[in-house]
C-alpha cells in the first residue's frame, strides 16, 4: 500500500513540474506527421490454419497481457479527446487509439485461433494481482485512473503524458520479452512494431513536457 503512494506522489510531482512546463512553452511544433505509431502495426493478417502450430506460451503470454495493456491505453486517450487542451495531445490520442485498437482484434483473433482464453474488457487475467496489475509493466491502478479522469486542461495534458510515458515504457518491456522469447512470427512483428512506435512516441511526449 506504501509503495503505491509513494509510486503515485512521484507520479503527481512530476505532473506538476510538467504542467508548469506546457504552461510556459504554450503550444511547441509538434511532430505529429512523424512515422510514430506507424500503420505497420495494423497489417498482422488474420489467424490461418497454421496459426496453432507456430506458436509458445510466451505468444500466448503476450497477447494475454498486451491487450488489457492496450485497453488502458485506449481509455486514457479516450479522456484526451474531451479534457486535453493541447492539440498535441490530442493527435498524440487519436494516434494511439488508430494504432492501438487494431492490434487488440488482432491479438484476440491469435488466441481464439490457439484455443487460449482472450481476457474480457475490464476482467483481469488469472495470476494478476488487480490492484497493482503486477507481471503487467506501466499499467496505471486505478488511483492513478481517477486522478486523470479528474483533471483537465494543461493539468490534464501534463497529467496524461506522465503516465502515457510510463505505460508505453512498460509496453516495451513486455514487447522486447516477446521478441527475445516468442516464436509466432506475427506476434514478433508486431512486438518489433509496439518497440519502434512507441520509443517514437515516448520522444515526443518527452518534447512536450520539456524533456526532449
Amino acid at each position: 500500500m506504501s509503495t503505491t503512494r509513494t509510486r503515485r506522489a512521484a507520479l503527481m510531482a512530476a505532473t506538476v513540474t510538467a504542467a508548469l512546463v506546457l504552461a510556459a512553452c504554450g503550444g511547441s511544433d509538434s511532430d505529429s506527421g512523424d512515422a510514430s505509431h506507424g500503420s505497420s502495426h495494423g497489417t498482422s493478417t488474420s489467424p490461418s490454419a497454421d496459426t496453432a502450430a507456430a506458436h509458445n506460451a510466451q505468444d500466448v503470454s503476450f497477447a494475454q497481457g498486451m491487450i488489457p495493456h492496450h485497453r488502458q491505453a485506449l481509455e486514457m486517450a479516450e479522456l484526451a479527446a474531451d479534457r486535453a487542451s493541447s492539440a498535441e495531445v490530442k493527435s498524440l490520442a487519436a494516434r494511439i487509439e488508430k494504432a492501438q485498437d487494431p492490434e487488440i482484434k488482432t491479438m484476440t483473433g491469435w488466441l481464439k485461433s490457439w484455443g487460449e482464453e482472450a481476457p474480457e474488457a475490464g476482467a483481469s487475467m488469472p495470476g494478476m494481482d488487480h490492484g497493482s496489475q503486477s507481471g503487467m509493466p506501466g499499467m496505471m491502478d486505478d488511483g492513478d485512473m481517477e486522478e486523470l479522469g479528474k483533471a483537465s486542461g494543461k493539468g490534464f495534458d501534463a497529467m496524461f503524458l506522465t503516465m502515457m510515458v510510463e505505460h508505453h515504457e512498460g509496453a516495451i518491456d513486455m514487447a522486447g520479452t516477446e521478441k527475445a522469447k516468442g516464436r509466432y512470427a506475427a506476434a514478433t512483428a508486431m512486438a518489433d512494431d509496439i518497440i519502434t512506435g512507441q520509443t517514437a512516441e515516448i520522444t515526443e511526449m518527452n518534447k512536450l513536457l520539456g524533456k526532449g
